[in-house]
């Protein structure tokens, strides 16, 4: 089996701009030679910051970037074997088709007969012979990507970046333009990383998918393990249409969730909180009464080779892909197979934030300050064993506890959260950055100024963007030193 080598590596890199808000949050990345690779992620991610620091029209504020083991951190695009393809092609519209292609050969004073047969090379490579003459601006517009692409490939770059290039085509040039990227990629055997916020684009075209959110890294893999086993619920919602559904482990590969007990192949320990993920195209419709669950359809739309079907069982809801047609208000039996379960363990600590004790009141408790907000707590939520007596805090033998200053790591689970239109109501104030369904109520991430993310549960539906405050669950929330998080 012939060893894969890293062409493109990113160390511990972190971009932010005006020193304050983090756009790429210590990204370490290995990119194979010959690899397609997809950064995938929603608008925002810091997919566009990352291709543009590889082909060096920004920098890095920490970390390196690295080609073939040497820093090119700070070289300029020119001195790159790197290429880039961007959204908006950018090319001549003064000059015709070849006179486009050959332009950076003519910048390097290639000889005329070198030039003349490169650009009849990737012409032919682009399917495109014989357009030499031809005005760009004539050109549909996937003929002039693939000349995009042809200017940036003439160079014989080692890298070339795309920067979300299929978008401003239609639907079906887009398809076309999908597969003929592939095709080129594998005829030019060069490093390809591709740009797209499209799921489908990238399970249609990658070797590798990165997938993205608020500049971190969330998955790294084939398009079959993305798809199939999601790190997390982000991923799980983002690729594809998912059934999430919050649950716990009854038993050995065993989990109970949506209001019944499955079989399923991940084994976790008994009591254990998870999330479990099944895909629409995975559940199989039955007669009433004979499924594992058992529910009322409330739509069934026509998608040419099925039905997205939805099924009400209880106060759960299930979105179905099937062959045949259901009608609203037919009763229906669902299973789902052990193997179609993906349990994805629930992270116990998503909310959490990192604060100080600023000092101790008699008779309130220990003063805490966090970045968004300050309370007062017991001093027992700490210091379990410790006492008070004149104003001091005395640990269990009587000695003095130097509390003053300590860092305390403060968090809550969603579902103890709270959410109102009102911003006096709330502890902190935010917007709304993203949110998914969750079986029977919604999960919803709150980003207030300070860039800090407050996770809350909610059944309402509330709208990306919307302001809004997040009432914490004080009396809920628990704490540690960060000292002891550390031990």
């Amino acid at each position: 089996m012939e060893e894969t080598k890293t062409i493109i590596r990113l160390d511990g890199v972190r971009k932010s701009y005006d020193g304050k808000v983090n756009v790429i949050e210590d990204l370490s990345l290995d990119i194979n030679e010959g690899e397609f690779v997809t950064l995938l992620g929603p608008s925002g991610c810091g997919k566009t910051t990352i291709l543009r620091m590889i082909g060096g029209f920004d920098k890095p504020t920490e970390g390196r970037i690295m080609l073939d083991d040497n820093d090119i951190s700070l070289l300029p695009p020119n001195e790159r074997p790197v290429n880039t393809v961007f959204q908006k092609y950018a090319l001549f519209p003064h000059l015709n088709v070849y006179d486009n292609i050959a332009f950076g050969l003519k910048l390097l004073k290639k000889p005329k007969d070198e030039i003349d047969s490169k650009v009849k090379k990737v012409l032919e490579l682009v399917d495109l012979e014989g357009f030499e003459k031809r005005s760009v601006s004539t050109l549909s517009g996937g003929q002039q990507q693939r000349i995009a692409i042809a200017r940036a490939v003439v160079n014989e770059p080692r890298v070339l970046l795309l920067d979300e290039c299929l978008s401003a085509l239609d639907y079906k040039m887009r398809k076309e333009m999908q597969l003929e990227l592939k095709s080129m990629h594998k005829r030019l055997g060069i490093t390809f990383i591709f740009v797209t916020h499209d799921q489908e684009e990238a399970l249609t075209m990658s070797d590798k998918i990165v997938v993205l959110a608020d500049g971190k890294v969330q998955q790294v893999g084939t398009p079959e393990e993305i798809y199939n086993e999601p790190a997390n619920v982000f991923v799980a919602d983002f690729i594809g249409e998912s059934n999430i559904f919050n649950g716990v482990m009854s038993g050995r590969k065993k989990a109970a969730f949506a209001g019944t007990e499955f079989e399923c192949v991940d084994d976790y320990e008994p009591g254990k909180k998870i999330e479990a993920v099944i895909r629409p195209e995975d559940v199989t419709v039955v007669g009433a009464g004979q499924g594992q669950l058992t529910g009322e359809v409330t739509s069934a739309d026509f998608k040419g080779t099925f039905y997205i079907t939805f099924v009400q069982c209880g106060q759960y809801e299930m979105e179905v892909h099937c062959l045949e047609h259901y009608r609203p208000g037919t009763t229906v039996g669902l299973n789902v197979l052990p193997d179609n379960i993906h349990i994805i363990p629930y992270d116990m600590t998503i909310n959490n934030f990192y604060g100080i004790i600023d000092g101790f009141v008699d008779g309130k408790g220990l003063y805490l300050v966090f970045k968004d907000f300050s309370m007062f707590v017991d001093q027992h939520r700490l210091y379990p064993q410790s006492r008070v007596s004149k104003g001091r805090l005395l640990d269990e033998n009587g000695e003095h506890i130097d509390y003053q200053g300590r860092e305390v790591i403060a968090f809550y689970q969603p579902e103890d959260g709270d959410m109102s239109d009102d911003a006096k109501e709330g502890d902190v104030v935010g917007k709304i950055v993203s949110f998914y369904y969750i079986g029977d109520h919604y999960s919803y991430t709150i980003r207030t100024d300070s860039e800090l993310d407050y996770v809350v549960d909610d059944e309402d539906l509330w709208n990306q963007d919307d302001k809004v405050s997040v009432i914490l669950p004080k009396d809920k929330m628990k704490f540690r030193l960060r000292q002891e998080e550390a031990d």
